[in-house]
């Protein structure tokens, strides 16, 4: 991996890139568009969300975390979540 990979990041629609896979984790790198919506989905295993750039609301379990540069939010597998993009983000998804 290119060191500079996430600041360089141009941030344009949604765009998913997996950084690290072993055996028990993984650690996705996600940019965001303002405006734009990681759709609905579900996580297989417990799961920390760290923004890296940017705010996003973080909508689970019928409620909005809004989440900033440098904020933490985790959460369990097999809830239903998706992401909306404040203004251009960057986030990491560590599981």
């Amino acid at each position: 991996m290119n060191s500079n990979r996430i600041t360089e990041a141009e941030v344009n629609g949604l765009q998913v890139s997996k950084l690290f896979e072993s055996e028990t984790t993984e650690t996705l790198f996600i940019t965001l568009e303002k405006g734009k919506i990681f759709p609905k989905h579900t996580s297989p295993k417990e799961t920390l969300l760290v923004v890296i750039q940017g705010s996003i609301n973080f909508h689970i379990d019928n409620k909005i975390i809004a989440l900033k540069q440098h904020e933490i939010y985790s959460f369990l597998p097999a809830i239903e979540h998706y992401v909306i993009a404040k203004e251009n983000s960057k986030f990491l998804i560590i599981r």
